[in-house]
């Protein structure tokens, strides 16, 4: 196991009139720097697994834009490797975390959902 401590993505402020502003410039805009390239990687490697990717599009679209993991959890793994992959998810930056009673509760960072989207947006805009 591996001691590296992962940061959490950053964001940069949002420009007037957008609701978020991406880790990194689209990809059109021009080359990543190093940095750049660490933050949108840690990001894309977190979701590059199918099970992550599953609980993170559960939470984004569970009703409220949160979900408790007690409904999100039937992935077709156990709820330790459930555990994990929401760990991994939270270590990106991805998702945060609140625990009540017994149960944790689990949301998309809106202002990481709005730069992804705005990331690969401008991505695909291009290649069109």
């Amino acid at each position: 196991m591996s001691n590296t401590k992962v940061l959490p993505l950053p964001l940069l402020d949002p420009a007037p009139g957008e609701t978020a502003a991406p880790c990194c410039p689209p990809l059109t805009e021009r080359p990543f720097t190093a940095e750049e390239a660490e933050t949108a990687a840690r990001m894309f490697k977190a979701l590059g697994d199918p099970v992550r990717l599953r609980l993170f599009s559960a939470v984004a679209s569970h009703e409220g834009g949160e979900a408790c993991v007690c409904d999100i959890s039937d992935v077709g793994v156990s709820q330790p490797t459930v555990s994990h992959h929401l760990k991994k998810l939270k270590e990106a930056g991805l998702l945060s975390s609140e625990r009540r009673g017994t149960w944790v509760y689990y949301r998309v960072e809106p202002s990481v959902l709005a730069a992804m989207g705005r990331l690969l947006l401008t991505t695909m805009s291009a290649a069109d």
